[in-house]
């Protein structure tokens, strides 16, 4: 893919971004070393190769959530300040 100036002014635009000559020069430049690299990449044989998308080994552990009664709700309840509404604390509307 060919990086041109109208491509770059057209991607500053839809970016909202205001772009002298002199910077749409260098990132022109600049866009098309990075497009270039990439095609590069492009043409490297991967066949046979496996997908990765970790290489750690590192796994997500998850757990089912479970439901406890904390045995001193009355004594946490006690500590606030805040007013208690149906068992709750009752705090400011944040958003």
């Amino acid at each position: 893919m060919q990086i041109t100036k109208d491509l770059v002014v057209k991607i500053a635009k839809l970016a909202r971004i205001r772009l002298d000559d002199s910077e749409t020069e260098k990132f022109t430049t600049q866009l098309g070393a990075i497009v270039g690299f990439i095609e590069k990449l492009n043409s490297v044989d991967t066949a046979g190769v496996a997908e990765t998308n970790q290489v750690n080994g590192m796994e997500n552990v998850l757990r089912e959530d479970e439901i406890e009664n904390f045995p001193k709700m009355n004594e946490l309840i006690a500590c606030s300040q805040h007013p208690l509404e149906n068992n709750q604390i009752k705090i400011k509307k944040s958003i």
